[in-house]
């Protein structure tokens, strides 16, 4: 019996203990030290499959065993990740949209509120002030300043049609994504209508 207990545990049992009765806390050492080894293996086997032996860490590792265990939002948002067409099915692609979308569009409804209740109510305390005297406005003023800032936002708009490559570099991404990623897209602007809408 404390042969094949041996032979269960993965200890090769020694001659002199074949014959010997074990007590109780050596057969629970025995047992502890074959647990042990099993989990060294268990993290070999792991460290090889992520660095095969015979490889330094500096030479170049094929990551697709990591990445498999990686979070959704790494693998779809990563900044070469690709089309999400290539890893989701369309019902999770959309709810993942949808799901982002409706957050963003309530979150977009309840601060545009707040703005326009902020602005709203500055303008009207303004003229309330005005109107009882606490403050004199020079109308004629504002009235000219707002004139220049339309004339160069006229002369702005003629002459630079063109975007800076910064601006362009970044726009081709965002349509390159969006092309890439229809799906998800069109869960998203759902969504984002739906939250406004709530």
């Amino acid at each position: 019996m404390e042969e094949e207990l041996g032979l269960e545990l993965g200890v090769s049992p020694s001659p002199s203990r074949i014959g010997s009765a074990h007590s109780c806390s050596s057969l629970l050492r025995l047992e502890q030290e074959a647990k042990r080894k099993k989990r060294a293996q268990q993290q070999q086997r792991k460290a090889a499959d992520i660095m095969p032996v015979g490889r330094s860490s500096d030479d170049v590792l094929d990551l697709t065993k990591y990445t498999k265990n990686q979070p959704w939002w790494r693998k779809l948002f990563a900044p070469n990740s690709g089309s999400s067409a290539e890893k989701y099915n369309v019902a999770t692609q959309l709810a993942i949209g949808g799901a982002t979308g409706w957050c963003t569009g309530f979150i977009f409804q309840k601060v545009g509120k707040l703005a326009a209740t902020a602005v709203g109510g500055g303008f009207f305390l303004l003229q309330l002030a005005n109107h009882t005297g606490y403050i004199k406005v020079d109308w004629q003023m504002v009235e000219r300043d707002v004139s220049k800032a339309k004339e160069q936002l006229k002369f702005r708009g003629s002459t630079t049609n063109q975007l800076t490559p910064e601006v362009k570099s970044k726009m081709d991404e965002v349509i390159s994504f969006l092309k890439k990623n229809v799906l998800l897209t069109g869960g998203f602007v759902g969504g984002f209508l739906l939250g406004m809408a709530s």
